[in-house]
């Protein structure tokens, strides 16, 4: 036996419309700050170190490095760590001088006459 699936059924349920278009406070979310951003930011940053922390305690045999001429023995995780934040400084170097650049162009722009 077949049933119409058109014709309502006296136990079935109503469909329900959407929550936000019945009770628009239903789907409102708590307005963003800068203090709710710095939390999140800070918890992020502390799980991220929490993390590091415990990869530089398991990479924790010694390598031999040699750097320009200099030779020593260091622990295989500082020498990946140490390798991080120099290419972290190469890019903020890098990035910093294309933000000048910029701001050079801009100011120069704004201060020259224009053209007709």
């Amino acid at each position: 036996m077949t049933t119409n699936s058109s014709s309502p059924t006296p136990d079935a349920e109503p469909v329900e419309t959407n929550a936000s278009q019945a009770d628009p406070s239903a789907t409102s979310h708590a307005p963003l700050t800068r203090a709710g951003a710095a939390w999140v930011a800070t918890s992020v940053a502390l799980l991220l170190l929490i993390c590091l922390i415990v990869f530089i305690l398991e990479n924790s045999s010694k390598v031999e490095v040699q750097f320009l001429g200099m030779s020593g023995t260091i622990p295989l995780g500082m020498a990946l760590l140490i390798a991080a934040v120099g290419g972290g400084v190469v890019v903020a170097i890098a990035g910093v001088a294309r933000v000048t650049q910029l701001r050079r162009n801009a100011r120069h722009t704004r201060h020259s006459p224009s053209s007709p």
